[in-house]
């Protein structure tokens, strides 16, 4: 497969979803009713999970399906964390809803959205976002443009959608910094302009979010908006598939398999490729048939010991990698 840039993937290089500038695990901002509830912080972060990549078409780097969607570890995170479940919180957050915290419209308004303990509805989303939004909240901010983004709940206007992920950029949400990267990568609503694309990518990238890691990979691999920089690459690949994200996985088994910033490897290549497909990159699987016609039949042998000796596909790879 050749390298494309414009290649459109839509889950996981750029994004689609919330978050200002902090922690996954911080509580969340505005007026903080709800983030003194761990199981409201637990879903603010999947709120903030729903997300939309583009660059990279080769290399696994991306899902040709569109849309955002949300993070179903995640999900089934709070599941099992919520013990009040859905229903509860939906109650619990229409009740806040009345004093239009923004928070909780902000929650409201992904529970409507995904249909979690009440009707999906996209309108009534719609309605709560933008309420969140009209009080400067970035996370709403950035999930109302993904409204917009796909035509969820609203006529589909990119214009709209540049507009709200920009603003929530411009408040340091890391989903909404990779999100206006994507469109500045894919000239959606504006023209392209690789370099705006790096600055936003670099953003979200910087305060840890690793679709964005990913994306800046891709860039430093393929010198779009940047020199090409394979240890750039590597560095960032590293960080995004250290937290698990599919396509830096699959990145780093790339960068391994051709020797670009890395050591040639097949099996450290193998593994990573097996780890890339085992949380769902599409072109993974591919990727490991073709390597494996190359590889002997004591590389196969050390690569698939190695694959089933990690009982977890999303933990860092480093003794044998080395």
């Amino acid at each position: 497969m050749k390298f494309k840039i414009t290649t459109v993937l839509a889950f996981c290089f750029l994004a689609a979803t919330p978050v200002f500038a902090q922690s996954w695990d911080s509580e969340i901002e505005g007026s903080g009713t709800t983030g003194s509830n761990p199981v409201f912080t637990s879903l603010y972060r999947v709120a903030n999970s729903s997300i939309f990549e583009a660059p990279g078409g080769d290399v696994g780097i991306g899902i040709n399906r569109p849309g955002g969607d949300i993070l179903h570890g995640a999900v089934d995170e709070l599941k099992s964390r919520a013990a009040p479940g859905y229903d509860s919180a939906a109650s619990w957050l229409r009740s806040m809803a009345f004093e239009n915290v923004p928070d909780a419209r902000f929650l409201l308004g992904y529970l409507y959205e995904h249909g979690k303990g009440v009707p999906r509805d996209y309108v009534q989303a719609f309605e709560n976002y933008s309420a969140s939004a009209r009080e400067g909240y970035a996370p709403a901010e950035n999930n109302l443009g993904t409204l917009y983004h796909h035509g969820n709940g609203v006529p589909k206007s990119l214009d709209e959608a540049f507009r709200w992920y920009r603003a929530a950029a411009l408040k340091g949400n890391p989903s909404g910094e990779h999100n206006l990267g994507n469109f500045y990568y894919l000239g959606y609503a504006t023209p392209v302009d690789y370099s705006q694309a790096v600055k936003w990518f670099r953003a979200a990238a910087e305060q840890g979010f690793a679709p964005a890691q990913s994306s800046l990979a891709y860039c430093y691999l393929k010198g779009v908006g940047v020199s090409t920089d394979y240890d750039e690459a590597v560095r960032w690949a590293r960080l995004a598939a250290d937290q698990g994200h599919p396509h830096a996985e699959a990145l780093l088994g790339y960068l391994y398999e051709k020797g670009k910033g890395l050591p040639l490897n097949y099996i450290s290549a193998y593994a990573w490729y097996s780890r890339a497909a085992a949380a769902g990159d599409a072109s993974s699987p591919d990727r490991l048939k073709s390597l494996s016609r190359i590889m002997t039949r004591k590389q196969l042998d050390q690569a698939n010991t190695v694959v089933d000796s990690q009982s977890n596909p999303h933990t860092p790879i480093s003794p044998w990698e080395r």
